[in-house]
């Protein structure tokens, strides 16, 4: 399983803001399936003001770069991302052919480093 973090803005307006909450909490079926069929597992999104965080987990062969844009190949999804569009803009930090621009993986619980050994005192650095 691969895992995955990107970043996305929300236009600076409370409606559209709203409207993508609102839109969210009932997304079209077709695109969950969709989602499903290009390799992705888990996806949450978080907001924040207007920043958008997305985080996703996939299956071991998914490429971002190659699978993330296949979800357009289904018209309904395609249709679904024209209209969500609409309502984001790139992160002030995108290159300019990014839209959900990839976020650095810089800290993971489950790093061999990071797990408790059970019976050991994890050592406290400042």
């Amino acid at each position: 399983m691969k895992c995955y973090g990107l970043t996305l803005c929300l236009r600076d307006d409370p409606a559209a803001i709203e409207a993508y909450v609102r839109y969210h909490q009932a997304v079209w079926p077709q695109v969950c399936a969709r989602l499903r069929e290009v390799g992705i597992h888990t996806m949450r999104i978080f907001l924040r003001g207007r920043r958008l965080f997305m985080y996703i987990e996939t299956d071991d062969t998914f490429d971002l770069a190659r699978d993330f844009p296949r979800v357009n190949e289904d018209p309904v999804s395609a249709e679904w991302n024209r209209l969500m569009a609409t309502l984001q803009e790139r992160a002030p930090e995108a290159d300019p052919d990014e839209w959900w621009a990839p976020m650095e993986l810089v800290f993971d619980l489950d790093w061999p480093q990071h797990r408790h050994q059970p019976g050991t005192v994890p050592e406290v650095t400042p």
